[in-house]
């Protein structure tokens, strides 16, 4: 008994908790009325839905939940849409305006991811007044699908860090599950930036898919200049999205760094200039207009080498006294000025003996 009752414990403890999980593969869409008119509203009820995710609701003619939106989003009352988020439990309820289509019904109310993993569900709608017209015949022969989980590859460079467009390569395995060959198909890749809608651009992979084969394609991907943020990448064939792939973008720091640099040289440089100008244009004291004050050269004293001195002056003697010999030997000799005329004439005076 007691081997019994603990699983069945187990079993009823792990419930509320497996229940989300397992419907979480299968969304689901409920109305609150199958018909209404142009000008009414229903309420859009939602279970199984990954939880805190941002869906996009939407009355689209030429669709049935079997075939989906034949012709995609350009099937659809892109204007009168609403967005919803999912609580923690997958579900939610939003109240949505009924708005004839662009093309006839059979009509469905589409609810799509915006973000994240692809997920869909249509609700059958029929809108009152609108006209109806029989689905276009499905095209027999090849069916692609997706085989693998799409990939960007590639990386930035320095260019894209000065606001050059970000590029990718979108990588996906795709594979015929029909009948006949698939020849140059031509895929539309989306670029959306947070709840805003994709930006479509044909890309064209050149080859043929056989019947049952599988190949790996690779379609180029762009953003504009200077893009940055979270993005998301789109892909569609036959007018349904087949996956979706974030992409993250880093911020061009270096055009943040060109403007911080421009805004800091400019204004010096315009300074610079304004002095200049206002140093030519005003008046001087005096009318004298300053010189530039230079340091004067630093002179060293010469360095003066012995060498032989300028020559003594010879010593003045008196014109009266002669010296008789050199110095130490007999006494000189002292004489008047000498004169030639006969009444100044004198005896010498000579020193003797006493």
């Amino acid at each position: 008994m007691r081997r019994i009752v603990v699983p069945a414990v187990v079993a009823l403890l792990l419930l509320p908790f497996a229940g989300p999980v397992a419907a979480a593969d299968h969304p689901a869409v409920t109305l609150s009325s199958a018909q209404a008119g142009t000008g009414g509203s229903v309420t859009v009820g939602g279970t199984g839905w990954r939880p805190h995710t941002l869906l996009m609701l939407l009355v689209c003619g030429r669709a049935t939940p079997s075939r989906g939106v034949v012709g995609g989003t350009n099937s659809c009352a892109n204007a009168d849409g609403r967005a919803v988020t999912t609580d923690a439990h997958g579900t939610f309820a939003r109240t949505l305006p009924v708005t004839e289509p662009p093309v006839p019904c059979p009509c469905v109310v589409h609810v799509a991811t915006v973000t994240g993993a692809a997920a869909e569900a249509d609700a059958v709608l029929q809108v009152a007044g609108h006209p109806v017209a029989p689905l276009p015949a499905e095209r027999a022969g090849g069916r692609l699908s997706i085989l693998s989980d799409t990939r960007l590859t590639g990386s930035g460079s320095l260019l894209t860090w000065f606001g050059a467009p970000p590029s990718r390569t979108l990588v996906f395995t795709a594979g015929n599950l029909g009948t006949s060959p698939i020849e140059d198909p031509v895929f539309r890749v989306g670029t959306s930036h947070g709840v805003f809608a994709p930006q479509w651009d044909d890309r064209q992979w050149h080859g043929t898919l056989a019947p049952g084969r599988k190949a790996q394609i690779t379609l180029p991907v762009e953003l504009p200049a200077g893009a940055h943020g979270d993005y998301t990448v789109s892909l569609e064939y036959g007018g349904k999205v087949l996956a979706e792939q974030p992409w993250g973008v880093g911020r061009p720091w270096g055009v943040t760094l060109f403007w911080i640099l421009l805004c800091l040289v400019v204004p010096a440089a315009l300074f610079r200039a304004g002095m200049a100008v206002v140093d030519r244009v005003r008046p001087r004291a005096g009318g004298v207009r300053h010189r530039k004050l230079t340091r004067p050269a630093l002179r060293l004293p010469r360095s003066r080498t012995p060498g032989p001195g300028p020559e003594p002056e010879p010593t003045p003697t008196l014109p009266w006294f002669t010296p008789e010999s050199a110095p130490g030997g007999p006494a000189g000799r002292l004489s008047a000025p000498h004169d030639d005329s006969p009444t100044s004439r004198t005896t010498p005076i000579t020193k003797g003996p006493p």
